[in-house]
């Protein structure tokens, strides 16, 4: 293994936090972040995440205890607040000691932070301003995300170089980790510079051989470039969807068509909005299935970041945590080089 005195320097807090030899989460994909991959990132040294998603409790307590089976090194799990069984899925993250949980998709609720801290899990939440970032921190949460728009999947409207200005100075008291079209390790050194703790990447390691993910959908990334990862658009202001980015294709079309069909359905009366939201939020979840399950790289969602560019060939998860770690002990170690030498 390679020495990596200056990462290790710089990342130091952020790997105490995870109990990890590198400070490199995974970001949770629905349908691709499960025991595979997340045992194979924890194994080489990363942090991987399983994707809850929509899994009912016992779906979820099972593949834990796969995961579990994989790797004896540090692993999270990501649970989504609107589910509708959150506080079944807590309970079962406490009856399998996980020691990291993730909340995503919205404002955690209270109770369900009371609920993860009282049986010692390190709770991590996404912020997408100081404010909330503070605020969160004060509920008790031990570490942040932030996550620009560069992202795959579901994204927010600010960019991660702004959100890092933003919110790194302002948030000093806990790790935090940033998220968002990181596919180098020289990008990995500018944010831990910055006052980052860690990143959290997605986009490459969807992309990787131990991804369960279909093959066209893999080489649909590798052929991919970063204008090709675009955010879908609004069709209708009544029906204010969280934007998603994915890869176009004849899928990122249907969805257009889908939101006009909800539209016209509400204006009929045939649906309220509440309804019609959903409706679109569920033709994401079967759309992304159809991608990376079954394969349907033209009708299904290809949900990519922007770092797709950046993703030239299926590797091996712990050859892409080798790479992004060399590159960055080596863009540090120019930086220690250039102070000394001044």
């Amino acid at each position: 293994m390679t020495a990596t005195p200056h990462l290790d320097a710089a990342s130091a807090k952020g790997r105490a936090f995870l109990g990890t030899r590198h400070a490199i989460m995974a970001g949770a994909m629905t349908w691709v972040s499960e025991r595979n991959l997340v045992s194979a990132i924890s194994n080489a040294g990363g942090f991987g995440v399983i994707a809850c998603g929509s899994m009912p409790p016992a779906l979820l307590e099972a593949e834990i205890a796969a995961t579990r089976a994989l790797t004896s090194k540090p692993f999270g799990v990501n649970l989504i607040t609107l589910h509708p069984q959150l506080d079944e899925l807590i309970q079962v993250c406490a009856r399998q000691n996980v020691s990291h949980v993730v909340l995503a998709g919205g404002l955690p609720p209270g109770p369900a932070i009371t609920a993860i801290k009282a049986f010692g899990a390190k709770l991590m939440c996404f912020a997408p301003t100081a404010a909330l970032a503070k605020k969160l921190v004060r509920s008790g949460v031990d570490a942040i995300i932030i996550e620009g728009s560069e992202a795959g999947g579901h994204i927010g409207p600010v960019s991660l170089t702004v959100l890092a200005q933003e919110i790194l100075p302002a948030i000093t008291d806990v790790p935090v980790f940033v998220a968002g079209g990181i596919g180098r390790g020289n990008a990995i050194a500018a944010y831990l510079e910055m006052g980052a703790s860690g990143v959290q990447l997605g986009t490459r390691f969807a992309a990787a051989a131990e991804s369960v993910a279909h093959e066209k959908f893999k080489a649909a990334f590798v052929r991919a470039s970063a204008r090709d990862a675009l955010s879908s658009v609004q069709i209708d202001p009544r029906l204010p969807v969280i934007p998603v980015r994915a890869l176009k294709n004849a899928g990122s079309e249907a969805f257009n068509a889908r939101q006009r069909e909800v539209a016209e359905a509400v204006d009929r009366g045939e649906m309220d909005l509440a309804a019609g939201q959903l409706a679109i939020e569920h033709y994401w979840a079967g759309a992304l299935r159809r991608a990376v399950v079954e394969g349907d790289v033209e009708n299904g969602s290809l949900m990519a970041g922007q770092s797709v560019g950046m993703v030239t060939k299926v590797q091996p998860v712990a050859d892409i945590i080798d790479e992004l770690v060399a590159e960055a002990e080596v863009a540090l170690a120019r930086r220690f080089a250039r102070e000394a030498a001044a």
